[in-house]
């Protein structure tokens, strides 16, 4: 029982530091396809994946461990995304970093918040409010942060990118009934085996 706890707890924790770096990394290029240029980054499609992960560690830990995956995964993610998409010779880059993991820490613990607040409503209530809440406050905070005087349009991009995510945190509670179908199963497996 104990192995498998923590091997879905590091999974989700891999996971999370992986879709914050490559998520941040992916805001950095607009979508240039139907004239989506100033109002979308590919960005927006990775990182929703996040309120995924935080949801399903919330519900299967409860609220401590949720927070202990997000300080995690805010830990490598901003490791990684400095490490790896960080132009330190590019103010812009820079602030997308330093954005990132403020963004990333708010909208995170707030998500882990609301979701504690209405587990016990309807299963899809706390999993879409708490994502729908999180990303409007991470994308208002990220992109005021990263791209505020640089004559990117933040503004029309954190628009875009918020509708985005609302779509995508729609399309994710597919994933995360039937993750939290498994998850609940491996429990009671577990719990039958001690």
């Amino acid at each position: 029982m104990f192995d498998r706890y923590f091997t879905l707890f590091f999974k989700l924790t891999a996971l999370m530091a992986i879709m914050v770096s490559l998520s941040n990394f992916l805001v950095q290029y607009p979508v240039n396809f139907f004239g989506l240029n100033e109002i979308l980054t590919y960005g927006a499609f990775s990182y929703p994946i996040t309120f995924l992960i935080t949801d399903l560690a919330n519900r299967k830990y409860g609220v401590k461990i949720a927070r202990r995956l997000v300080y995690i995964g805010f830990f490598y993610g901003v490791l990684l995304t400095f490490v790896f998409s960080t132009n330190f010779e590019d103010l812009i880059s820079i602030r997308i970093a330093i954005g990132s993991g403020t963004a990333f820490l708010v909208a995170q613990l707030l998500d882990v918040k609301i979701f504690d607040k209405l587990r016990e409503k309807v299963w899809f209530v706390a999993p879409f409010t708490s994502s729908l809440l999180g990303s409007f406050v991470d994308t208002a905070l990220f992109f005021f942060i990263a791209f505020y005087k640089t004559g990117v349009p933040w503004v029309s991009l954190a628009a875009g990118d918020f509708l985005v995510k609302i779509l995508i945190a729609m399309t994710m509670l597919i994933p995360f009934r039937l993750l939290l179908n498994k998850i609940k199963d491996e429990s009671t497996k577990s719990l039958r085996a001690t």
